[in-house]
């Protein structure tokens, strides 16, 4: 596929991932710009998926190993949604195998609309301080639930995970948007690689185009974690907020007109 390409239509997929990445790593959702670009070149919603799970693997480890250096993630105090997550992705992953590409085509959109829309509506945490919740009895059921859940998603679809993971942390667990975007990139890489693994054994990537775009979506990812920690939540909110509102709007476009 990749040779086949034109040098315009690599260009465009590179700025598109590096801006996917940028995206991503401040609030999410940068899936929601790669697969329809992958879609938009002709290959099938399985390959699409799978090709974009590979390239999002290298932006997702970019964002959480800086996130986790910046002691903004604590793999000790997640584990519980760690193992979820992992549980869930792969789970996902291999329903995808069973829906047919039809069938996928029509949903795809649908479920990134209903997300979309879940994220923009959903409310803000009044603390702006780096403190993890309280351990208390439930946390570890929320941590299995919410990972088990999204991880799911993130294998059967993906577009949008990373900012439903950070608007559902801050809704459970009263975190800031800072610290719910580090766990969020955490999981998102959890996610993506058992995905990612098990995309391969079904042989649903495109190897070429998935690691061109891997390249362009890392440095976007660089760039863009680094800004989030550096100007907090007075820059990942407006972006957060943007990013949501015109995904809703372009979802909605393509799903119902």
């Amino acid at each position: 596929m990749l040779e086949l390409l034109d040098p315009m239509t690599l260009a465009t997929l590179g700025v598109v991932a590096f801006l996917a990445g940028f995206i991503d790593a401040v609030a999410g959702g940068g899936g929601m710009l790669t697969v329809p670009a992958l879609l938009s070149i002709g290959l099938p919603p399985h390959i699409a998926l799978g090709t974009n799970k590979l390239s999002a693997t290298f932006a997702s480890s970019t964002a959480a190993l800086t996130y986790y250096s910046k002691k903004l993630f604590s793999p000790r105090f997640w584990v519980h949604a760690f193992v979820a997550t992992l549980f869930g992705a792969v789970l996902g992953t291999l329903v995808v195998d069973y829906i047919s590409t039809a069938l996928l085509e029509k949903i795809l959109p649908v479920l990134i609309f209903s997300t979309a829309i879940y994220t923009l509506f959903q409310g803000k945490p009044k603390t702006e301080s780096n403190q993890l919740p309280k351990d208390d009895p439930h946390l570890h059921l929320k941590q299995s639930g919410q990972g088990l859940i999204l991880g799911f998603y993130d294998g059967l679809l993906g577009p949008g995970a990373g900012a439903f993971w950070t608007v559902s942390s801050m809704s459970l667990y009263k975190m800031n948007i800072l610290l719910s975007s580090g766990l969020a990139k955490a999981m998102n890489f959890t996610s993506n690689l058992a995905s990612l693994v098990t995309f391969i054994y079904l042989g649903h990537v495109n190897w070429a185009l998935g690691l061109t775009m891997g390249v362009c979506l890392m440095c976007g990812a660089f760039i863009g974690v680094h800004s989030a920690i550096r100007f907090g939540a007075t820059f990942i909110k407006p972006v957060f907020i943007t990013v949501v509102m015109a995904l809703t709007i372009k979802l909605g476009m393509d799903a119902w007109l």
